[in-house]
């Protein structure tokens, strides 16, 4: 192991005795007491020493026995700590491949921030090389959220979708104006092509486009129907439903934009239960719905640029939580901000017991008081810096990270 202190965290002294690391209070911790030795020896923890080096460092530095190993580990249980030769072989590949590298320096710095093991933060980013990320949509949010997941390094990202770009399509990070006319879907994966770090191969024009199935890590849907995005149609993900394959909803209607939910099958709530809990609440929904799908449409619908780009944005940094083995807020719950004030909310989408997904029924068996006093001990075992991180890790490593 070759220690650092996560350069991603700045670094101050609150008083003589006292550092802290970082400044906001999601990632902010102290450290004290520590004395002006132990001070001087914090910068020798910079990626460039083994663990054997640091110790002689330590004792020039007449530091007692044992300090710099306790030091050292004090430091990795609160999650200050990488490893700058770990994450393991993928990792080590990454690291050969310095322009790739450079280009995703800035998100390998933010993965430090929500890893606690050294060596997880470049572990994570290459692993998301070998994901496969289906964008079903290419309007003002698909066709910029697909090369945003690209450009962070996700490895393969394919965008399904139908015509051909219109002049209102175009968006700075998705179609240029000189796509117009061209093929959305084509137009949109060149974007993503232009966006990955090391321009993944081209897929021959002749090969069928792949249905979102048990081979991808996740499905994203961005339709450019307002109706859609406001009530998705069940019938639409039940292939994903069937397959196990976790889907996220992201969408702008009538200057409203949404993200969410992140459908994990059979855990969490689908747009067949948020369906039968709106028909619950309102029994005239089904008939409205009926009416909007089968209405005339308007040649062109509303969808503010900034509004999209901002939903583009937040659903693939939920996508991203997902990919890397979090589970974001979205999972059971849609992100709603309404133009002009933008408050973001979130609107629940509970398991419905009518449902087919089968979600209520799991979640029944699994929210036991047994399952609480568990996790309580678990966190009464734990200091507080472990214990958002190895939550997070479990309530993630289990049946999704194998989709993973």
């Amino acid at each position: 192991m070759h220690p650092m202190v996560k350069p991603a965290l700045r670094r101050g002294w609150r008083d003589l005795n006292t550092v802290q690391f970082g400044m906001t209070p999601a990632h902010a911790l102290t450290l004290g007491p520590v004395d002006t030795a132990t001070g001087s020896f914090l910068e020798l923890l910079n990626g460039t020493r083994g663990t054997a080096l640091l110790r002689e460092e330590g004792r020039r530095m007449d530091l007692p026995d044992g300090h710099v190993d306790r030091l050292v580990e004090r430091l990795s249980r609160a999650g200050l700590l990488d490893d700058s030769r770990g994450g393991g072989e993928d990792a080590d590949a990454l690291r050969r491949n310095k322009d790739v590298l450079d280009r995703l320096r800035p998100d390998l710095a933010s993965l430090s921030l929500t890893t606690s093991e050294p060596g997880d933060a470049l572990r994570s980013l290459a692993a998301r090389r070998a994901l496969r990320v289906q964008v079903r949509g290419a309007g003002r949010v698909g066709a910029v959220l697909a090369p945003l997941l690209s450009g962070a390094g996700v490895g393969e990202v394919d965008v399904l979708d139908g015509g051909r770009v219109e002049p209102w399509d175009v968006a700075p990070g998705g179609h240029p104006a000189e796509a117009v006319g061209d093929r959305r879907d084509e137009a949109a994966r060149r974007a993503v092509r232009r966006a990955a770090p090391d321009r993944p191969p081209r897929r021959g024009p002749t090969a069928p486009p792949e249905d979102g199935g048990p081979g991808h890590s996740l499905v994203i849907l961005a339709p450019r129907d307002d109706v859609a995005v406001h009530a998705p149609d069940p019938s639409a993900a039940e292939p994903f439903l069937a397959s196990g394959t976790p889907h996220l909803y992201a969408g702008v209607v009538e200057g409203t934009g949404v993200v969410g939910p992140l459908v994990l099958p059979g855990e969490t709530g689908c747009a067949g239960c948020l369906h039968a809990d709106r028909t619950d609440r309102d029994p005239a929904w089904p008939r409205l719905v009926a009416q909007w799908r089968s209405g005339r449409q308007r040649q062109v619908r509303p969808c503010d640029l900034t509004l999209a780009t901002t939903v583009a944005g937040l659903a693939a940094a939920h996508a991203l939580a997902f990919l890397d083995g979090r589970t974001p807020s979205s999972a059971g719950a849609r992100w709603e901000a309404a133009l002009p004030g933008l408050h973001w909310r979130a609107r629940p989408v509970t398991a419905h017991p009518d449902c087919p997904c089968g979600a209520a029924a799991k979640g029944n068996r699994e929210h036991t008081a047994e399952e609480g006093a568990r996790r309580e001990t678990m966190a009464e075992q734990w200091p507080s810096a472990e214990v958002r991180h190895r939550a997070g890790a479990e309530r993630s490593a289990g049946t999704w990270r194998a989709h993973v």
